[in-house]
C-alpha cells in the first residue's frame, strides 16, 4: 500500500512540476461551423488519383509551377520531383525539409526551407541561400512563400520559438506551437536587393501565404487560430491588417494563388476537439508532460476551399475518409486539380472538370 501511494506521489509530482518546452497561452476558441451550406459534406475528392512518390518517399507538401510549365515538388527527405507524367521523377537532393515552393520570375525554383531559411534552385546550379535570418535572428520555421512579379518574396515563419528541426520535424512541432498558443509567427518579406525584414508579426503558427493579382495584398494563414488575413501592401491601407475569414470549419495550411483573383486554401485538419481545453493552460501543459498518447494530432479528413479575394467561399471539396492524409495544398495546373499532403507517400490528381461548379 505504501508503495501504490508512493508511486502515486511521485505521479502527481511528475505531472505538475516536470519541465516541459511548453508553455500554454489561454484562449477561448469559438464553435466551429456547422457541416452545413457551403461546408456540408461531400466527396468530390474520392475521384483523385493517387500519384506515388518513387521509392515509398513521402510528404509532397506543395507544388510550384515553373514559367517552362515543368511542376516540382518536394518530399520529407528534401528530394526535388519533377512531374511531367504519371510518376514523378526524383531530378535533386535538397537540403532540410522544404514546404513551400514557387516559381521566381528569374527562372529560379523558391524554396521555403524549414530548417534552414529560404533557398533558390535551379538545375545548372542547385540550391543557393536567399535568407538564412532576419535582423540578425537564424529563420527557424519558413514555411510557405510566394514570389512578386519583381523578385520580391514574401515567406511565413511558423514559429520563433521551437525549431523543427530540432523538435522532431514539422508535423510534431506545429501540434507543439498551436497547442501552446504562443503568437511567435511572422511573415516577412526579402526585397531583391537582399534586405530582409518583418512586415507582420503576432501569429499562432503561420502558414500559407499568397499574394492577390495585382500584389496589393498579401493573404496569410493563422493555422493556430483558423483563420485567414488580408495584409495590404500598397495603397492608403498599406500596412495594415484584417482578419479575411474568421472561426474556418479546419485549420488552414498552403494558399495557392490561381491568378485570377481566386485561391486554393487546404485545410490541415478539421477542428480537433481538444480546443476544449484552450482556455485551460495549467491543464494543457500537464497532458503535454502524460505523453504523446494523449496529446492532440490532425484528423486525416482532407477538404480544400476555394475563395474570391472578399473572402466569399466559391467551393467546397472534401476527402472524408481521409484517402489522402493530410491534406496541404490544391491548384489547378492546366486542365488537373493536384491536391498535396504532409507526409502521405504521394498527392491526388484529378481532371478540374471534375470538381464542383462554383457557387
Amino acid at each position: 500500500m505504501r508503495i501504490l501511494l508512493g508511486l502515486v506521489v511521485l505521479g502527481a509530482i511528475y505531472l505538475a512540476t516536470w519541465p516541459v518546452s511548453v508553455e500554454p497561452v489561454a484562449y477561448d476558441p469559438p464553435e466551429p461551423p456547422e457541416a452545413s451550406g457551403v461546408y456540408a459534406p461531400n466527396t468530390a475528392l474520392s475521384q483523385a488519383e493517387w500519384i506515388a512518390l518513387p521509392g515509398g518517399a513521402v510528404g509532397p507538401e506543395d507544388l510550384a509551377v515553373m514559367g517552362d510549365g515543368k511542376i516540382y515538388s518536394a518530399d520529407l527527405e528534401g528530394r526535388l520531383y519533377r512531374i511531367d507524367g504519371d510518376a514523378p521523377e526524383l531530378v535533386a537532393q535538397l537540403d532540410g525539409r522544404p514546404l513551400g515552393l514557387d516559381a521566381g520570375p528569374d527562372g529560379r525554383l523558391y524554396i521555403a526551407d524549414s530548417f534552414n531559411g529560404i533557398f533558390a534552385w535551379t538545375p545548372e546550379g542547385g540550391a543557393q541561400p536567399v535568407a538564412t535570418e532576419v535582423a540578425g535572428a537564424p529563420i527557424i520555421y519558413a514555411n510557405q512563400l510566394d514570389v512578386a512579379r519583381d523578385g520580391t518574396v514574401y515567406f511565413s515563419n511558423s514559429s520563433d520559438r521551437f525549431d523543427p528541426e530540432t523538435m522532431g520535424g514539422t508535423k510534431p512541432t506545429s501540434v507543439l506551437t498551436i497547442w501552446e498558443q504562443s503568437d511567435s509567427g511572422y511573415v516577412a518579406r526579402i526585397d531583391p536587393d537582399g534586405t530582409v525584414m518583418k512586415i507582420a508579426e503576432g501569429f499562432v503558427y503561420t502558414n500559407g501565404v499568397a499574394l492577390s493579382p495585382n500584389e496589393d495584398f498579401l493573404l496569410i494563414a493563422e493555422t493556430g487560430r483558423a483563420r485567414v488575413h488580408r495584409l495590404w501592401l500598397t495603397g492608403d491601407r498599406a500596412g495594415q491588417r484584417e482578419v479575411l475569414l474568421d472561426n474556418l470549419p479546419g485549420y488552414p495550411d498552403n494558399i495557392e494563388p490561381m491568378g485570377d483573383g481566386t485561391f486554393w486554401i487546404a485545410f490541415a485538419s478539421p477542428r480537433v476537439p481538444a480546443e476544449a481545453l484552450m482556455p485551460y493552460p495549467t491543464l494543457r501543459k500537464v497532458i503535454w508532460r502524460v505523453g504523446p498518447m494523449v496529446r492532440p494530432a490532425p484528423i486525416e479528413e482532407g477538404h480544400l476551399i476555394e475563395i474570391d479575394m472578399e473572402g466569399r467561399v466559391l467551393r467546397s471539396v472534401q476527402d472524408p475518409e481521409g484517402r489522402l492524409g493530410i491534406t496541404t495544398g490544391g491548384r489547378i495546373v492546366r486542365d488537373q486539380f493536384y491536391i498535396m499532403t504532409l507526409d502521405s507517400p504521394g498527392f491526388g490528381r484529378m481532371p478540374a472538370s471534375a470538381l464542383p461548379p462554383r457557387r
